[in-house]
Order: structure tokens, then sequence, then C-alpha cells
């Protein structure tokens, strides 16, 4: 198989610099997701291990081989591009076994009917073998593709938004799908994808990209809990994370919390000296807190201690509903039940479990930390071990 290693790798399109000092390392049989918003480069850094393109400086790697000036045909990549890209005159059958009557990887008919009847039943597609792409629905045609990219069982296969044209039912069939195929094949996989509950599901590792720079690199328990700033922060949630404009005084039992939209309800952050300590390095004691939309509680009557606002909206979405609620200019997600009965600008009154807030300066917005973070590591190093350990029995 093939561990994957990108060392200061810049890519420019003219004035355009796509990718900007990247440095990444995929271990060997890792599922390894790039997660970001688009246009983030993620699809670049596939076409420069896929050698479709190539850096204007630094190095890729292939299992400790320098690639760059090598053609793509010579790296065993495969890659499943998001508009599946299938041949429309071929047969399913001619499709998938494409790869294996191309002169650098011909095979025997024999052998490709063997390679195409054991790909074709991994993806549940083996009766359809005599069908024209024209006559499949959408996500049968994802699975030819991707059929396709794993019948010459390649060192490295690259995954662009694959499931980006299906439903939502099918693209949760498809994820366990693709980490069974994963578990089977035991091929390094790079998963490109804007889709946080795809990253968290799928990978081993997340990287976070924007603008062409890694953000962070790490499990998904990591990058949720601890995001390295509010962009991560905001990625990696839906609804997205909460944040409040404090100001922070400190007193006798730690740090009070001022928000900007309600002042005259002052939140007591709770006793955390390594947070404390860490509070104190700032200058201006100016912060933004961050609180998901399901550590917020509201109530309809009045609650003591609740901060009073209205019912900005009300939205169902799936198996839960997201209720906003408006506190001067400042607004507020919250996760509710489904079936709510509400009147827009109502009274609302939330509160905040304040155990579970992230603390980011106001100027930087990086991270500070949060709660009891020293927790929150045993569960991340827990989660990562079991993650590894898990990876390196399922790869034999």
């Amino acid at each position: 198989m093939a561990k994957i290693e990108l060392i200061n790798v810049t890519k420019r399109f003219g004035k355009l610099t796509a990718l900007k000092n990247v440095n990444l390392e995929i271990e060997d049989k890792e599922f390894f997701v790039l997660f970001g918003p688009a246009g983030a480069g993620k699809t670049t850094i596939l076409n420069n291990i896929a050698g479709i393109q190539i850096p204007d400086e630094g190095v890729i790697k292939i299992n400790g081989e320098i690639v760059n000036q090598i053609d793509p045909a010579n790296r065993n990549v495969a890659m499943v591009f998001e508009n599946y890209a299938l041949y429309p005159n071929r047969t399913v059958y001619d499709n998938i076994a494409s790869p294996l009557r191309s002169p650098k990887h011909k095979k025997d008919e024999n052998y490709i009917k063997g390679a195409v009847t054991k790909a074709a039943a991994l993806m549940k597609i083996d009766m359809l073998l005599d069908r024209l792409p024209s006559q499949l629905s959408n996500g049968q045609r994802q699975r030819v593709a991707l059929g396709r990219a794993l019948v010459r069982d390649p060192n490295v296969f690259l995954m662009d938004e694959p499931l980006a044209h299906l439903d939502a039912k099918l693209r949760n069939l498809m994820r366990g799908e693709l980490k069974e195929m994963q578990h089977n094949f035991a091929t390094t996989s790079i998963y490109v994808t804007h889709d946080f509950m795809e990253a968290m599901s799928l990978a081993d590792r997340i990287a976070i990209i924007d603008e062409g720079e890694i953000i962070q690199v790490g499990i998904s328990e990591e990058i949720y809990y601890m995001p390295k700033n509010q962009f991560v922060a905001q990625l990696m949630g839906d609804p997205e994370i909460n944040l409040l404009s404090c100001d922070l005084v400190e007193n006798g039992t730690g740090f009070t919390c001022l928000w900007a939209a309600a002042p005259d309800n002052p939140i007591q952050l709770p006793e955390d000296e390594e947070l404390f300590s860490r509070i104190r390095t700032l200058e201006n004691k100016k912060v933004n807190v961050g609180i998901r939309p399901q550590n917020v509680h509201y109530s309809f009557e009045p609650v003591e201690g609740a901060i009073e606002g209205t019912v900005y909206s009300f939205e169902t979405i799936g198996n839960k509903s997201v209720l906003t609620a408006q506190v001067k200019d400042a607004h507020v997600r919250i996760i509710a039940p489904n079936g709510l009965v509400l009147k827009l600008d109502q009274p609302v009154y939330i509160t905040f479990d304040i155990s579970r807030v992230i603390v980011f300066d106001a100027d930087t917005h990086e991270y500070i930390g949060r709660y009891d973070e020293s927790e929150v590591m045993k569960l991340v190093n827990e989660h990562r071990g079991e993650s590894f350990t898990r990876a390196g029995e399922n790869h034999g």
C-alpha cells in the first residue's frame, strides 16, 4: 500500500495561489478526509497527488519516493470524480474492466472477469453488468465509478466528493459502504468533502483546509471539541456554533463574562485554573465564548438567571428543529424538538451550559481553551487510540 507525504507544497494558477506551503503526512491504509469550504484547495491536493497537476514548489512522496516528475499512469493511483466520468457507450462490465484493458495495466480476459465480478459484488451492482450508464440511477453510476477505480487494486484511492450528487438517504447508505470498502481493500484513501457529517463519520483523521492552507489536522473528536480557531469551530457543527462577544472581569471566584448583547446578565465561567491562567495572558480580556446549540436551553416562561430574547426563526431539519432567539442584535441558535408551537417575536428565555464553552481570543480568533480540557483530552486520546487500533485490525 502507500504512505503519502506532502512537504511544503505550493501550487499557483496565475496570480492565484491555490496551495500555500502545505504539509501533510497520510499513513498507510488510513482513511484521510480533506474538509473545507468550496474553493479551499481540496481538489488541488488530490490532483497533485495523482499527478494531474505538478507543484510549483515542494515535494510529494508516495512510499518514500518523490513522485513530482513521475507520470500519473506510473503512480498506481485511482481517482473517483464527482461527475462519475463513465463511458456512456460501454456497459457496466466494460466500464469497470476498462483500467485492466489499458496498455499500462493490461490483463487477460479471465483475470478481468474475476476482478470485475469481485468489484461488482462488493459494490452490489453485480446484477447490472449488462446495462449502459444511461440505464442506471445516480447511486448506481457512482458505484460503477468506485468499482472501476478499485478493480486494479491501487496503492492510493482518491475520492473527490463522490457522494455529492446523491440524495440524502443514499449518501447515508454509501458512507457505511465506503468504510466497508476500505476495510476490505486495505487501500490508503484520501476523501474530499465539504459535508460536516461525511467528514465526521468517515475519517480516521481530518485535515481542515481553507484558502489553500492546512488549518488543523486530527481525529474528529479532537477537531470538534478543541478547534484551533473560530473558523474550524464554525465549520465543525450543524447548526453552527454560537459565539458570544464578551468582556471578562476577574473576581474572587474566577472570571465573569459580560456578553455585549446582555451586559446586565453576567455569566460566571466555571472554575478552571488552566483556562483562567491562559485568559490572564490576554491584554484586553476580550474573548468570544463559543457554545454549541445543543448546550443552550430555552423556556417560554421566565426563569431565574435566564436571558430574555425573542423568537427570531424556527426551522425543522429532519429529526430536529433549530430555534433562533434574538437578544438585541445577536442571534442564538438552539436545538429544539419538532412540532414546537410558537410565534415569531414571542418572548423566550435562554440559559447556557457554561461547562461546555470554548473560549477564543476576540482579536486573533485563536483557541484559548475550554472548561475541563484535561478530561476532554483523555476522551480524545482514548478515541485516537481506538481509531488506530481498529484501523490496524481492519487492515490486517
